[in-house]
């Protein structure tokens, strides 16, 4: 090959590695082209590059004999209108046209003595038919559910080699409905990089990674690649196939619970589920994985199963063994505590950060190792600061604000230099001691919130622990030295002691000897344990390997904890790896790990606690909540309260998709949402391999072919009763909603628009922010102005979902201030900052929202305009069954925010009409008499029609219709700043 052709090669090649997409002109030109050596070649490749595209792979593609002398090959151009060509022999031997390669255009083409023409020299024979590409090929199947593409097109690369030229080539094979389909040559080459498009710019690049393919058939659907497939378009015969029969059955009995375990059948398409017959009943049960817990059955009775399963096609296998289990006696309750019990809809929650909330205790305050450095020590400010004493001390400050529950964050033991917020957790069997003192205890919080009439949530984590491991799970020890230079850092061993972080050191550190050692320990699995690593610290120390756990250091064992950092954040790996260097990831798919959690949240459980917050819910796939953790949740909470009250325990997990669309760029698996539905297909007993089949069903399944609901709307006029048969147990705080308060109307919208999605949308747990992020993922508390905020406050307390208010937002508290910035800026400076000075002096709550007494700086507070509109927020809300627990419809309601509500259940029947900041008209409702809860208006509809006036930001009419055995309540609480 000449230079210049080399160069004009490279050129092009690289043009093409870029993914310019250039306007597309009319696909499908074709050249036929005949080539005659002037030697007799006993192979003649062809090596070209349409107009505008790369060149094919050296050697170039075979040509085929046509007539007496003369070879040739049909190539399609795409868009192009001609091309380049060089011929060669295989060998080495090459024909370029003296270094100038040869132009060519379309139709039948022929060089011949480095002469181009036309026609056909074969005489107009035909055209002999081009043979089977040699090499690997592949067939690629692209699914075309869900667009509305005129044509689909491949265009791809061969591993190692060039890019066809765009658009690439049209997948215009016989296919079927929802498919196309297009095969290509590889060469040498085993495996391709491809993208598709419509021919008109729009494209399909896998998020800007590209798909990655093998030879042989791939299906690319919904972004998930099946390699090794099979024909999608291929006839399928009827299922009449019934799955294996389920084996090894057993029953256990713990108290008034029978646990069924079996082992998983298999089937030729795939086991949907499993039917369950007991005795006495008789009742048909149904689980959807290899066991069941069976709850809340009569005492000292003897009941007898047997499994079958089935599959989609709705064929039974036969029954498995029979086994029978004698349940005992209902257990006894606990010690510790018992929940207060109610329909968590009815509540309002307060959220605090228990350590910076309020300092009952100055005894339990301490700083750690980065008091100083953090500029907390100037303020006189520990991070630990506020204490369950404190809380105790200011419930009446809660409640006086007409707050329900109170949200706290995690109280397990942490360990970590800067864990005041309880996510760092180290022992999840104890209460950390810096939250405790004598006669506040974690017990005695809860004792003394259940007697004034709060609920406490208490956030927990089941996804990680803290960069130290899990004491009773695995502790990592690391290398460390009392060598002089790292003396500061390593406490001198002592044998008994044990970590306990109100023993702090002039330095600030809490004893440590229990993790280092100066040699490697027996087992130890960190390459180069104690050796220098070539970095110093700040202080100009020599570093060492295995000093610091982290995840790819093999400090940990995979058994037990995940061995990578996550790369995508809606990838598989966001399920799979480690947040950050401080939250060591459990393997949550380890049935050891599983029990650790189980057992230890149990605990919390018995103590009486009334619902969790489950922080980084998302990291953990929905398949291992599904099977494991959540069934668990119920087993243990039917056993203590019984099968109804066990439903009032409020869960409701952070499925952080910090996006503002509704499926999280198309990624169902990290939908918020997605987490409120049970599984609807069964995937393998080991739950690491069914955490993949999930992943990549679902996303097959794609975000079109997710269940919908109706549980959160009115039918007409009419309450109906909701269908939770395919509820998960796990509720949801409301993403969508909180990343779109930039203005209420806007999270109005989108909450709507994702209730549809989520199992009973009533449950959603609503804030504006929290001590994570503002609206739109800002890293402030939101700071709106107080008109705003009373309008947020409005629509959280009236729309369908739970209202959550962070800590001091009634006061506008730290208003566009940094939320959090670690140890590198005072906490003062922060969103987290101690809010204690507001809440100082004494207060005593008569009622939710009402206060009888007050002294100090918390009667100052009490008088802040959005501290009175919260108050009677409350009041309104308690007093409206449908504003608690509605489903909503906006069908005949014109205006901004608005909507209608209906509660029916018993003899509870309440029927409201909402108008938030602007004047609204409600069409089509029923007649009768109705009554604005604000300011006691009473309008009487007799045509279905009803004006509510508003014409204040902030302000808001809540007409209730007076029902038979359900009167309006009148005007509730008294005048504010914005309810007037």
């Amino acid at each position: 090959m000449s230079r210049s052709r080399t160069l004009l090669l490279a050129v092009l090649t690289l043009l093409a590695s870029l993914l310019v997409v250039p306007a597309l002109a009319a696909a499908g030109t074709t050249v036929t082209v005949y080539y005659k050596p002037t030697a007799a070649w006993t192979t003649v490749n062809i090596h070209y590059a349409p107009n505008g595209g790369a060149w094919t792979a050296v050697p170039g593609v075979a040509m085929s004999t046509a007539c007496a002398g003369w070879y040739s090959r049909t190539i399609d151009l795409g868009s192009a209108t001609g091309l380049q060509v060089v011929f060669n022999n295989g060998s080495g031997t090459w024909d370029n046209n003296s270094g100038r390669n040869y132009s060519l255009g379309s139709g039948d083409v022929t060089v011949s003595g480095g002469v181009a023409g036309t026609g056909n020299p074969c005489g107009g024979q035909p055209t002999p038919t081009t043979p089977p590409p040699t090499g690997n090929t592949a067939t690629v199947f692209y699914s075309t559910a869900g667009k509305s593409w005129p044509v689909v097109n491949l265009h791809y690369a061969p591993t190692g080699e060039a890019w066809t030229a765009v658009p690439g080539v049209a997948m215009n094979e016989t296919a079927c409905a929802g498919w196309v389909k297009k095969t290509v040559a590889l060469g040498a080459a085993t495996g391709l990089q491809a993208v598709f498009n419509n021919g008109s710019g729009t494209w399909d690049n896998n998020n800007g990674a590209n798909y990655r393919l093998t030879a042989g058939t791939s299906k690319v659907a919904g972004g998930v690649v099946t390699g090794g497939a099979t024909d999608p378009c291929a006839a399928v015969p009827p299922d009449t196939t019934p799955p294996s029969v389920p084996g090894g059955l057993t029953a256990t009995a713990d108290h008034i619970t029978v646990t069924l375990a079996w082992t998983a059948s298999t089937d030729d398409r795939g086991v949907t589920g499993y039917q369950i017959a007991r005795t006495p009943g008789p009742v048909q049960l149904t689980s959807a994985a290899n066991g069941y817990i069976d709850a809340g059955l009569a005492p000292r009775t003897t009941y007898t199963y047997t499994v079958k399963a089935v599959d989609a096609a709705g064929n039974v296998s036969g029954p498995s063994n029979t086994v029978t289990a004698t349940t005992g006696d209902a257990p006894p309750l606990p010690a510790g505590g018992s929940m207060l019990g109610g329909d968590p809809r009815k509540e309002s929650i307060y959220f605090v950060l228990t350590a910076r909330f309020y300092d009952g205790d100055p005894a339990n305050d301490r700083g750690g190792s980065q008091h100083v450095k953090s500029g907390n020590a100037a303020n006189n400010d520990p991070m630990f600061r506020g204490d369950f004493k404190g809380l105790v001390d200011k419930l009446d400050y809660i409640k006086g604000l007409g707050f329900s529950a109170v949200w706290i964050t995690p109280v397990v033991l942490n360990r970590s230099d800067y864990d005041y917020h309880g996510y760092h957790g180290w022992d999840f069997f104890r209460v950390d001691p810096r939250l405790e003192s004598p006669g506040a205890s974690y017990q005695d919080l809860i004792n003394s919130a259940h007697a004034k009439g709060l609920k406490i949530y208490q956030d927990v984590v089941y996804n990680h622990s803290s960069r130290w491991g899990a004491n009773g799970l695995y502790v990592p020890t690391v290398w460390g030295a009392r060598d002089g230079q790292w003396d500061w850092m390593y406490s001198e061993k002592v044998a008994g002691a044990t970590y306990n972080p109100l023993n702090e050191n002039a330095l600030g550190r809490a004893y440590n000897g229990d993790l280092w050692s100066s040699t490697a320990p027996a087992g130890n699995t960190c390459p180069n344990y104690g050796a220098t690593n070539g970095t110093f610290s700040p202080e100009g120390y020599a570093n060492h390997h295995c000093q610091w756990p982290s995840p790819t250091a093999k400090m940990f064992p995979a058994s037990l904890y995940h061995q990578c950092w996550i790369g995508n954040w809606e990838g598989e790996d966001a399920r799979s790896c480690w947040l950050h260097d401080d939250l060591a990831d459990f393997n949550t798919e380890n049935p050891v790990v599983q029990q650790y959690l189980i057992d230890a949240y149990n605990s919390y459980i018995d103590m009486g606690v009334d619902g969790f917050r489950i922080d980084t819910a998302v990291h953990i796939p929905r398949v291992t909540w599904n099977r494991r953790f959540l069934p668990a949740l119920q087993q243990h909470l039917t056993q203590k309260y019984g099968a109804a009250k066990a439903n009032d325990f409020y869960v409701f997990g952070e499925v952080a998709a910090f996006v503002n669309d509704k499926w999280n760029r198309g990624s169902v698996n990290h939908s918020a949402q997605f987490y409120t539905w049970k599984e609807r297909r069964t995937y393998s007993a080991d739950d690491t391999t069914a955490a993949l089949e999930q992943f990549n069903y679902e996303n097959l399944q794609g975000t079109g072919n997710q269940p919908t609901s109706t549980n959160a709307f009115l039918q007409g006029n009419d309450y109906h009763a909701p269908d939770h048969s395919q509820f998960s147990g796990m509720n949801i705080i409301d993403m969508r909603m909180h990343m779109n308060f930039g203005d209420a109307a806007n999270a109005f919208n989108n909450g709507k628009d994702s209730d549809d999605s989520v199992n009973d949308a009533t449950y959603n747990a609503v804030y504006v922010d929290s001590h994570d992020y503002g609206p739109n993922k800002s890293s402030t508390r939101y700071a709106g102005g107080t008109d705003a905020w009373a309008e947020n406050l409005d629509l959280m307390w009236t729309f369908r979902g739970v209202p959550v208010l962070y800590y001091g937002s009634e006061v506008e508290f730290q208003a566009g201030k940094q939320i959090d910035c670690g140890p590198t800026c005072p906490l003062a400076n922060t969103g987290r900052a101690y809010f204690g000075s507001y809440v100082e002096g004494s207060v005593v709550a008569s009622g939710y929202g009402t206060v009888s007494s007050a002294s100090g700086a918390v009667a100052t507070t009490l008088q802040k305009p959005l501290v009175q509109h919260v108050q009677r927020l409350n009041q309104i809300r308690r007093a409206v069954p449908a504003l608690q627990m509605g489903q909503y419809s906006t069908a005949g309601v014109s205006g901004g925010i608005a909507y209608k509500r209906r509660y029916t259940a018993g003899s509870v029947d309440s029927f409201v009409l909402v108008a938030v900041s602007s004047t609204a008209t409600f069409t089509g409702i029923p007649n009768g008499t109705y009554t604005d809860a604000v300011t006691g208006d009473v309008q009487t509809v007799a045509n279905g029609t009803l004006t509510a006036t508003v014409t204040a930001k902030g302000a808001m009419r809540v007409y209730v219709l007076s029902l038979p055995g359900n009167p309006a309540p009148g005007k509730v609480g008294t005048a504010g700043p914005y309810l007037r």
